[in-house]
């Protein structure tokens, strides 16, 4: 049926194009295919323009495929392509068309974005970046991931052709930029990143404008100069328009900033150029060269001139390039200073009052001193120096001159009293000197009271007044070949002198200070003493003399709420001058104490230091005693107060620490209250780093090297002591334990021995020997330091060999706490006396020395009441330790009750026979227990020494 009605009615042709509508980028290709529905025998493209388009074009090919297609194939599309293309489809008289059009746009390209673009600072900058588009598109610049704002910046501005200019461009503009190009039709974008470096032009300094050399001397000379810039200029150096390298006359360092000019000669005189370079431009700076030849004095030669002669002249000539200045000096005086250049003399220097003329001439100078004096004579120094250095040389210019005698003309003295004239004389040749008195040269065979000592300078007369015809003028004559000066001394009588003025006393409760005014006159010589006396009135005078460099007087002692009078003379080498009226003054009635004075002193070590207080008014009442406390100043914590004894002069605070300010306060106490405290700052020293070995006596080996040394050799001296008591004693430790543990004797012992020596100790009723301890606690006052002291440095105890009165011996221990407690006095004996009085001068050449331990085999007095009967016969102590207990070997209980100061132990001691081990009547062995006794103590000893 479909045939039947194709052949009834001959089919339509239909034209169909793919796609239907084109975009093409310029430089781009693309096809169109030309669908044909129905029999159609020609296919045709028209162009825009409406031409048939021809199988042979280059640049749009058409192209059948079969009956039904046809291919439109535009290759690299450019903007005239753009427009509507028809395909047209024909078959005899039917035909059938359909179009398409097509649009050419140009992509975002960027024609010229070159990456990087230097600029030198300072330019206006170009920033190119070509873009091209269809439509043109909108371009965006970016710097440091923000876009550039032309408005905020004026420096900034976009131009038409899209570049970015920078006026005056800065280093700091230098970094990316983005480039950035939009169409806003098609939503497209691109961008360029862009590289700005920004070229600095150099800069560069010579370090020294000029540098002086000194020429033949074989010196270097060192030209430099700094460049900056960017890139890194290179910097080289050229003379007389040379360029320089390295090579035997000439050096550069690395970079070129320096040049070394070696074996510098005066040719190498001139100025040099630096030049530095870089893609920014060049910089040249000079730097000069002065070769100088150094100054020398080649003329200068001593003068002699005698007194009053109209001038002296003194000449200097020197060498050197430039040509040397030359100058004069006299001690401390330099001639130019003060003086005036003429203005048609311009080189002639003249003194104001024209004595001293300087004349100056190429390389001399002369120095004119005119109306000599002998003053003018010493060393002259001559100085010649230029721009590179100076050299001095000196002459002396020796003035003769008759004698002049100085000195002042009187003197004082009195009779019996001797006294010195003084002629001191100045002369040039030394003068020979004489005396006269009355016409008569001195000494005469008659003059017995007159004395002459003569120096180099100065002639000494001594005379002994014998009466007041002694007493005038005396004459001194000085003669050398320059001429002869004659001078009187006049010997005056001394005076007493004047009474002095009480101007005012200051009344406190037991003291007064009185204020004066010196006597009006001295009577000649120096006052060395005043007298001052007080009373009650109408009773006598209480006096005393005071110093005269003392200045402050105070009477001491005086009652409070009493009137008193008081009176003042003055002594001199004469004697006592009148006495001053009388003053009347009453003192304060019974008060607190007055406030310490207070003053420091640094120990040996820097942080141990010694608070000394003057005695002040007591207040009328006696001073009870001293409270001290003291603290850092940076902490509010103070230390715990120290109480010192009524007496106390002194505390010393140990173990400071070191560089801090220490504030202390001592305050004094009577009945009636305390004072006002006396404030004291100080500050310790700065730790030392090292401990100098001299000062301490310490030798190189460390603390516990000595103490393991001395142990070492106590021990072994112990052993040999205590093997020798054995052997030849049947005493010792070996002997205790003989007996004790083995039942037996030593070798050669005698038990009747031992039986005596138990037989002697009972025959005492007590039982026991008395053993008085006596211990020190550290900061007991001391009565006569007055202070507090840090555990005392012990001192090592002496080992006595005194075998006739082993018992007499006892351990001293030197203490600055307190005054020596006195011991119960024993009862002397034959036996025994020698040693003891030994051992009790040692003591008392000691000061603050005590008795530690006492052991003695005679009674004391005990504290109780019930007198102890002397013991008959020698009698062997227990040995004690270095605590004060009593030793393993012959135990005896100590007290429970201790006292602060002293510790005394007195009672019987239970079984008192059976604690002996050894023989007692054995010197040796009284040896060997004090021995015993003082190695504990001796090695503690020794331990806090060396500490």
């Amino acid at each position: 049926m479909y045939i039947l009605f194709s052949l009834l009615y001959p089919a339509t042709i239909q034209v169909q194009i793919t796609p239907t509508q084109g975009e093409i980028s310029v430089g781009e290709s693309k096809f169109f295919l030309c669908e044909v529905v129905g029999d159609a025998k020609d296919i045709d493209w028209y162009d825009p323009s409406g031409e048939r388009i021809l199988p042979n074009r280059p640049d749009i090919f058409v192209s059948r495929s079969d009956e039904a297609t046809s291919t439109l194939t535009i290759y690299h599309a450019n903007v005239d392509n753009a427009g509507i293309y028809k395909c047209v489809a024909k078959n005899g008289d039917k035909e059938a068309q359909a179009t398409v059009q097509v649009k050419i746009f140009q992509k975002i390209t960027f024609q010229s974005a070159p990456s990087p673009q230097e600029f030198s600072e300072g330019d206006d900058a170009d920033i190119i970046c070509d873009v091209v588009s269809s439509p043109p598109p909108a371009i965006i610049w970016k710097h440091k991931g923000s876009k550039i704002q032309v408005a905020k910046d004026v420096r900034f501005r976009i131009m038409g052709n899209g570049h970015l200019q920078i006026r005056g461009i800065k280093k700091t503009d230098e970094g990316m930029y983005n480039c950035e190009a939009r169409v806003m039709a098609r939503g497209e974008i691109d961008f360029r990143m862009i590289k700005v470096v920004v070229n600095v032009l150099p800069t560069i300094r010579a370090r020294q404008s000029e540098v002086n050399a000194t020429a033949d001397v074989g010196n270097s000379a060192l030209l430099a100069c700094d460049a900056d810039g960017f890139p890194e200029p290179t910097v080289t150096w050229a003379h007389n328009n040379i360029v320089l390298e390295t090579g035997d006359k000439y050096s550069l360092n690395e970079d070129g900033s320096e040049l070394v000019i070696k074996d510098v000669k005066k040719v190498d005189e001139g100025d040099y150029t630096c030049i530095a370079k870089n893609k920014a431009g060049e910089k040249a700076e000079e730097v000069s060269l002065n070769v100088f030849v150094q100054p020398k004095i080649t003329y200068l030669n001593n003068q002699t001139a005698s007194e009053f002669d109209e001038k002296v002249i003194l000449t200097c000539e020197a060498s050197g390039d430039p040509t040397p200045d030359i100058s004069w000096s006299f001690e401390n005086r330099v001639f130019t200073e003060g003086q005036q250049a003429s203005w048609t003399r311009p080189d002639k220097y003249e003194s104001l009052d024209r004595n001293i003329v300087v004349r100056s001439h190429a390389r001399v100078s002369s120095l004119t001193l005119k109306n000599v004096q002998f003053t003018y004579a010493g060393q002259y120094l001559c100085t010649a120096n230029n721009s590179i250095g100076q050299d001095n040389q000196q002459m002396y210019l020796e003035v003769r001159y008759a004698p002049k005698i100085l000195g002042p003309v009187t003197a004082y003295t009195w009779e019996g009293n001797p006294a010195n004239i003084s002629c001191e004389v100045e002369a040039h040749p030394g003068a020979s000197v004489v005396w006269f008195r009355d016409g008569l040269q001195l000494p005469s065979a008659n003059v017995t009271n007159t004395k002459i000592y003569n120096t180099p300078t100065i002639s000494y007369l001594e005379i002994t007044p014998e009466s007041q015809n002694d007493f005038g003028s005396y004459n001194c004559t000085a003669t050398n070949v320059m001429g002869t000066e004659s001078k009187e001394f006049l010997l005056i009588q001394a005076e007493v002198p004047s009474s002095p003025e009480i101007q005012q006393v200051e009344p406190f409760s037991s003291t007064a200070v009185v204020e004066f005014e010196e006597p009006d006159s001295m009577g000649g010589v120096p006052i060395i003493k005043y007298r001052v006396e007080w009373r009650l009135p109408g009773q006598a005078w209480n006096g005393r003399v005071y110093d005269a460099e003392e200045g402050e007087i105070t009477i001491v002692d005086l009652k409070p709420e009493t009137t008193y009078e008081v009176r003042m003379s003055a002594i001199n080498g004469k004697g006592e001058g009148e006495r001053s009226p009388a003053s009347t003054f009453k003192t304060e009635p019974v008060r607190e104490p007055s406030a310490p004075k207070l003053e420091v002193k640094v120990q040996n070590r820097g942080n141990s230091l010694k608070v000394n207080w003057i005695k002040q008014d007591d207040g009328g009442s006696p001073i009870k005693h001293y409270l001290v406390r003291y603290k850092a100043k940076h902490t509010s914590h103070w230390k715990p107060e120290i109480r010192l004894p009524n007496g106390s002069e002194y505390v010393v605070l140990s173990g400071l620490d070191w560089n801090t300010e220490y504030e202390i306060h001592v305050v004094a106490e009577n009945q009636q209250g305390k004072s006002e405290p006396g404030i004291l700052s100080f500050r310790t020293a700065i730790e030392p780093t090292t401990i100098p070995d001299a000062m301490d006596g310490v030798s190189g080996l460390g603390t516990g090297a000595i103490v393991g040394i001395l142990i070492v050799v106590f021990f072994l001296l112990l052993v040999g002591v205590d093997v020798t008591c054995y052997f030849l004693n049947k005493c010792g430790l070996l002997m205790c334990i003989a007996v004790n543990f083995c039942g037996k004797a030593g070798p050669g012992a005698k038990s009747k021995d031992i039986e005596e020596g138990k037989a002697a100790f009972t025959k005492d009723e007590s039982k026991e020997p008395i053993v008085e301890v006596r211990t020190e606690e550290e900061h007991i006052p001391n009565q006569e330091g007055g202070g507090p002291t840090e555990t005392p440095t012990p001192l090592i105890p002496s080992f006595s060999t005194a075998h006739s009165s082993p018992a007499s011996e006892s351990t001293m221990l030197t203490t600055s706490a307190s005054s020596p407690t006195k011991v119960a006095p024993a009862k002397s004996s034959p036996q025994n006396s020698p040693v003891a009085q030994s051992s009790s001068v040692k003591a008392n050449t000691q000061p603050d020395v005590g008795p530690l331990v006492d052991l003695s085999d005679t009674p004391k007095v005990p504290h109780s009441s019930n007198p102890i009967p002397p013991v008959s016969g020698p009698v062997s102590l227990p040995s004690a330790n270095a605590d004060g207990l009593q030793s393993q070997c012959d135990p005896v209980k100590a007290p429970d009750s201790t006292q602060n100061k002293d510790l005394q132990v007195d009672g019987p001691a239970k079984d008192a026979p059976n604690a002996l081990c050894t023989d007692s009547t054995t010197p040796a062995q009284n040896e060997y227990e004090h021995f015993h006794f003082h190695i504990p103590q001796l090695v503690t000893s020794i331990l806090v020494a060396s500490q």
